[in-house]
């Protein structure tokens, strides 16, 4: 996804592959990455990035609208620079492709699934739907089959939809929505291309990106 001159450096973060089997499970999980985030932007810090993205979004929709504010402020104040969150940008896609109802896909278990309608919720946006897949682990959102993310991508469009919103960054969606999109004839926004197209209009940069659906080459 990235224009010519942008570089990417990466700053990965401690989190174990525990068996997600409950809501219990996931909450501890959210506690994980809560804990062990602020660690991984410090490793950013000496590259002197530009703009940082955090590349986890459970978090981010966990305490609504104002719990992401305050995690994007206090990051940001941590490392000096700007910061793109996976709520803020899924919710500013969405805007930009003038959605109002949007069906949702989720790896989450439902405590997480009713964390992330509530976000929306907050932000104007009726969710029809949602499915959430409940990864039996951190691996295993990673390891969902292409089937089965295109075939949940079926069962949540319908005339009632503007458009379908995918969260959780460890789902391998961005090609899998540029090309549903395409045969939906609706905007399919994966949320690792939300966050790119965030980070890179945020810095002024307005270069269209072919390959990734609409987001990237329309706005």
């Amino acid at each position: 996804m990235a224009p010519a001159g942008i570089t990417n450096h990466t700053s990965r973060f401690e989190l174990s592959n525990m068996a997600l089997n409950s809501d219990a499970d996931f909450l501890r999980l959210v506690e994980e990455i809560k804990e062990n985030l602020d660690g991984a932007m410090d490793g950013l810090v000496p590259a002197a990035p530009d703009h940082i993205i955090i590349g986890i979004s459970a978090e981010s929709f966990w305490d609504g609208a104002d719990g992401a504010a305050a995690i994007k402020e206090r990051l940001s104040q941590r490392a000096g620079v700007p910061v793109t969150l996976g709520s803020d940008a899924a919710r500013l896609a969405i805007e930009a492709v003038k959605a109002q109802r949007i069906a949702v896909l989720t790896p989450y278990w439902p405590i997480a699934d009713e964390r992330v309608s509530q976000y929306f919720g907050q932000c104007g946006f009726d969710v029809r739907r949602l499915i959430g897949l409940k990864a039996t682990s951190p691996i295993n959102i990673a390891e969902q089959h292409a089937t089965t993310l295109e075939q949940a991508l079926q069962r949540l469009d319908g005339d009632d939809v503007d458009a379908i919103v995918q969260v959780g960054t460890n789902l391998g969606m961005a090609k899998i929505a540029a090309v549903a999109e395409k045969s939906m004839g609706k905007p399919v926004i994966a949320i690792n291309t939300a966050l790119y197209w965030h980070a890179l209009r945020s810095m002024g940069i307005d270069d269209s990106i072919s390959n990734f659906g609409r987001l990237l080459e329309r706005h």
